[in-house]
């Protein structure tokens, strides 16, 4: 990762990154976790409590507040220049895992079973940790196809300093809401929100500020797909299979066994100094419900 000084303020997120060397999650933060994970389970509503009255056990999603998909379509030129620039930023900077790698992307599996649906969540903390949203050249997430490892879209954050802020719209406005085009989406349910209190507990390190708590919700997040997809250009779910169907990327990029096209994109295929300490699956452990 380069966190060289580029003008932007240094704010106290990007010094712990700094001294987090691989941002693994230490076992101090695993016992404090471990900790909260007892004092909250108590019952069969463990991790939900009245900080989060909307919180679920099973998947679930809201929109979030101005949100509006009525405007949304794959032929508006908004849309079509969105798409455009995000695929070319994608070929030209982030065609594949390796480059996603080299440009400081970390493995973030949104969902613990999301190796079954074939693709997987890459983040970049530098740029959830900035100030910019909508920004081709630097989305906070981009989204890849295990078996090719190709990166196929996008998934933009609505974060400032790494904390949730209210999003933009892709087009349109307020007053004409069947014109107005803002996909954003947050996930209320449970997986999606231990998938986002990993990725701070792992590359964040909030442990070390003792937060350990489940977030009630996700930031606002809203992927946009270079690949076609049959629920169009914003859909939340991933394409089907078939839509995804890409050569292979020529090299893995990093030191690895694993090969695209022969082998899954997945934990196992990774260098061992890109995993954190534990697994998404080891730490759901803790939480009662997962």
């Amino acid at each position: 990762m380069d966190d060289r000084f580029d003008g932007t303020k240094v704010t106290r997120r990007r010094l712990l990154r700094a001294s987090a060397g691989t941002a693994a999650f230490s076992t101090i933060g695993v016992g404090q976790a471990q900790a909260t994970a007892s004092e909250t389970a108590g019952g069969s509503q463990s991790w939900l409590d009245d900080r989060c009255p909307e919180a679920t056990l099973e998947p679930s999603m809201g929109h979030c507040e101005d949100a509006s998909m009525d405007g949304c379509v794959d032929d508006h030129p908004e849309t079509i220049e969105l798409q455009e620039t995000v695929r070319a930023s994608l070929e030209e900077r982030y065609p594949d895992a390796g480059a996603l790698v080299e440009a400081g992307f970390k493995p973030y599996f949104d969902t613990l079973d999301c190796d079954a649906d074939g693709w997987s969540h890459w983040i970049n903390p530098d740029y959830v940790g900035d100030d910019a949203m909508l920004d081709p050249e630097r989305p906070e997430s981009v989204l890849v196809d295990n078996e090719s490892w190709r990166s196929i879209g996008v998934m933009f954050i609505a974060t400032e300093d790494g904390e949730a802020v209210e999003p933009p719209a892709v087009y349109g406005d307020e007053s004409e809401p069947a014109d107005r085009c803002s996909p954003w989406h947050y996930h209320a349910g449970l997986p999606g929100r231990f998938a986002w209190w990993y990725y701070r507990q792992a590359y964040e390190r909030d442990f070390a500020d003792g937060d350990v708590r489940l977030p009630c919700r996700t930031p606002c997040m809203m992927h946009v797909w270079t690949v076609d997809h049959p629920d169009g250009v914003y859909a939340h779910g991933g394409p089907p299979p078939a839509y995804r169907d890409r050569e292979p990327a020529d090299d893995p990029g990093f030191e690895t066994d694993a090969e695209p096209g022969t082998d899954e994109l997945d934990w196992d295929a990774i260098p061992d100094d890109l995993e954190p300490e534990q697994r998404p699956d080891e730490l759901a452990k803790l939480v009662p419900g997962l």
